[in-house]
């Protein structure tokens, strides 16, 4: 008994002792806990947090990329892309599936609504194994209205993800002075690549902001529990200089140029030389900024980043120069066909000009003599004194433009030859924006412009302008009395009876300007031959008086027939992009004389047979857009200058009606386009030749108004036809 006793006490003993460590043990791991926090070598409050914690992002957009009148040339949007989910186990009640059940009949139905046939979609939704599928690139950027469309078919199984895709509205647009954005796969985060995007990408990027809760293991907010919300901030807006209209203009003619004479390349910058803005600018190869396609082509924006041998277009500062120094005189004379280098060979013309012929100094001008130019270059002005006037002319540094990767000039100047041939834009390569900074001179009385792409800069939720870019002048390399007598001659380029830019005359305005054929460089440094093997160019102004616009264009090694030559596919861009762009911004053509103009009243509350009636007897040509009593709107505004015959718009209360504009100027075209609210498009150059809106029909704003112009002879011929037909009907 007393042996059992003594058993009992020490099993107690042994029991107490286990309970004594064991309860140490804890208290010990709870002072542990209380003490660090950790529990398993984890945070504990970094796992209630994680657990309870929730965060819901708040999605910012980047900036807004507009053009001069603040029309939208990049900027987010949503995106959705479908998916399809196929695996069984996500549905819980039958009569609500929440996975695909009808594969064959779902793929017909979506098949109308993506660009992906019945048979791959429904090969798709057939996977074996896939949990979920998407349909490819063809389900992918869905927009809104596809989405919602889809959604309305309630098909089982499928849904979209959202997504912030940058949207670029108008396509193929001045894409490498765009750029574009990419997702970097690891971060996620976005940025710009080429162009305003990577340029300005500080500025544009966006940051997202977030809610964050506590709540319970089903989502609902605990009891006093705060949300805590980080705001969104959105990247900075951005204004360009470039002007759409003028844009769309030059995007059109380098298309068609492009798909006639498929050349390497085609350079085209037109800009305003009063301020030195850059209101269009584009180039072929390009590539379309939302697919890429054809980035591959070319990385480069080649008004910016190549420099080649300008040709006979350098011939502008070289005689700039001359006149300036008071060494050109336009009667002076020279002998044609060959000018002699000591210790190289001698300079030739090229077979456009007659060798051993007097010449006068305002004929190499106009025939673009290359041994005229030697001789004025290195004899009457000197090689130092053209060396100085290149770097006055900015032509010998980076402009600044406030655009990436600017490439600079290569002036070849340490040898006789190299002296005199880049006198006429061989051996030294200067880049097309270099070009156009230097001529900005030519056209802006002797101040030399500094170009820029970026007007102003300015906050998405305030419209405040936070920077703007005001007009540089980068010096003053020539006289403003230079500068006129400059823009004559080169007016004679046009107009004279031998001048090579004879293609480049535009209906109602004067322009001056040159032309240029530069020899190709083949791989072993050698010249290139060839009818193709060339890069040809023209730099012109318009009006000569007072020039609005500057542009130069540039196509390399096009692909001629027998009776073509280099200034065909340029004449095909410079005229119509100059004659639209100067009518667009509505420059009097030279033609028409001031003392006919009259200030036109005002129409407006009056009836429209009495306005037009009075419009009549005025000699004006009323044209009547709409079929109401009252007159609300008018083009011209009251106040404008109108001149003898020309058409005022009359806009009437209730529907509008298109009227018949076939010979119309675009000039007229733009009035009603202005006053009706349409989007207008014009292509070619001269009078409408063709509409896309039925005369007399009704048209609402934002229409789309597409016209054809032609030159006169093809319109009289087109009116002739169209009376033979009403005739044979």
């Amino acid at each position: 008994m007393q042996m059992k006793q003594k058993n009992m006490k020490s099993g107690a003993a042994i029991l107490f002792l286990i309970f004594g460590l064991l309860f140490f043990i804890l208290i010990f791991r709870f002072v542990y806990i209380e003490a660090t926090g950790k529990a398993g070598g984890q945070v504990l409050a970094a796992k209630i947090e994680k657990k309870y914690k929730k965060v819901h992002p708040i999605e910012a957009e980047r900036g807004r990329i507009l053009d001069s009148k603040g029309e939208v040339i990049a900027e987010d949007t949503s995106s959705f892309t479908l998916k399809a989910v196929l695996d069984k186990s996500v549905t819980l009640n039958k009569n609500k599936p929440n996975n695909v059940v009808d594969p064959e009949g779902t793929a017909e139905k979506l098949s109308k609504y993506i660009k992906m046939d019945k048979e791959a979609i429904y090969e798709r939704l057939t996977k074996k194994g896939a949990f979920e599928v998407e349909l490819g690139s063809a389900g992918k950027d869905l927009s809104n209205d596809v989405k919602q469309k889809i959604e309305k078919l309630a098909l089982p199984g499928i849904y979209f993800a959202r997504d912030n895709k940058r949207f670029y509205p108008n396509g193929v647009f001045a894409s490498h002075l765009i750029g574009f954005v990419e997702k970097d796969p690891d971060t996620g985060k976005t940025a710009g690549r080429l162009g305003i995007e990577k340029y300005l990408n500080d500025y544009l990027k966006e940051k997202n902001g977030k809610i964050t809760y506590n709540s319970d293991s089903w989502g609902v907010l605990l009891p006093n529990s705060k949300q805590h919300v980080t705001p969104p901030k959105n990247g900075k807006n951005v204004t360009l200089t470039i002007d759409k209209k003028i844009q769309t203009f030059l995007e059109d003619s380098l298309t068609k140029v492009q798909k006639k004479y498929n050349p390497k390349d085609i350079i085209a910058i037109v800009s305003n030389p009063k301020t030195g803005e850059i209101v269009a600018m584009s180039q072929r190869p390009t590539f379309h900024p939302q697919t890429r396609e054809g980035l591959a082509d070319t990385w480069h924006n080649l008004s910016i980043e190549e420099a080649f041998e300008p040709g006979s277009t350098m011939k502008i500062f070289t005689l700039a120069a001359a006149v300036q120094e008071n060494v050109f005189d336009p009667n002076g004379t020279y002998t044609s066909g060959s000018y002699k280098v000591p210790g190289s060979i001698p300079i030739k013309d090229h077979s456009g000009i007659p060798k051993g012929k007097t010449m006068t100094f305002l004929e190499a001008v106009q025939r673009s003599s290359n041994v005229g130019f030697a001789t004025l270059g290195m004899d009457k002005l000197g090689p130092d004194r053209l060396r100085d006037y290149l770097t006055k002319f900015g032509l010998d540094k980076k402009t600044g433009i406030d655009l990436p990767y600017e490439a600079n000039s290569k002036i070849q100047y340490k040898w006789k030859r190299d002296k005199a041939s880049t006198a006429f834009g061989q051996a030294s390569a200067i880049t097309p924006i270099q070009q156009i900074q230097a001529v900005s001179a030519v056209a802006n009385n002797g101040k030399m412009m500094k170009p820029y792409v970026i007007k102003s800069i300015s906050s998405p939720d305030t419209k405040k302008v936070i920077e703007k870019t005001k007009p540089s002048v980068a010096g003053e390399p020539i006289s403003a009395e230079t500068a006129k007598k400059v823009r004559e001659y080169l007016g004679t380029v046009i107009t004279a009876k031998h001048g090579t830019g004879q293609k480049y005359k535009i209906d109602g305005y004067e322009v001056a300007g040159k032309t240029g054929t530069a020899q190709m460089s083949g791989p072993g440094g050698a010249y290139l031959h060839g009818k193709n093997n060339y890069v040809f160019s023209f730099m012109g102004m318009a009006p000569k008086k007072d020039p609005q616009l500057v542009m130069y264009v540039a196509v390399k090694q096009p692909q001629l027939a027998g009776n073509e030559v280099g200034s065909d596919p340029l004449s095909e861009i410079f005229d119509p992009v100059m004659q639209n762009s100067l009518q667009y911004l509505n420059i009097k053509p030279s033609n028409l004389k001031d003392e006919t103009a009259e200030k036109i009243g005002d129409y407006r509350d009056q009836t429209t047979s009495s306005a037009k009636a009075d419009l009549t007897n005025k000699g004006y040509d009323a044209v009547v857009v709409g079929k109401g009593k009252m007159v609300i709107d008018q083009s011209p505004k009251p106040g404008s200058m109108l001149l003898e015959g020309e058409k005022v718009i009359l806009r009437t209360e209730g529907s509008m009606t298109a009227p018949d504009m076939t010979g119309w100027s675009l000039r007229d075209v733009m009035k009603v386009a202005s006053i009706a609210g349409l989007d207008l498009n014009a292509s070619g150059t001269g009078y409408v030749s063709s509409q896309n809106l039925k005369a007399g029909k009704v048209i609402k704003e934002g229409t789309y108004c597409i016209v054809n112009l032609k030159k006169p002879s093809d319109i009289n011929m087109l009116k002739t036809e169209k009376k033979k037909d009403e005739v044979h009907d």
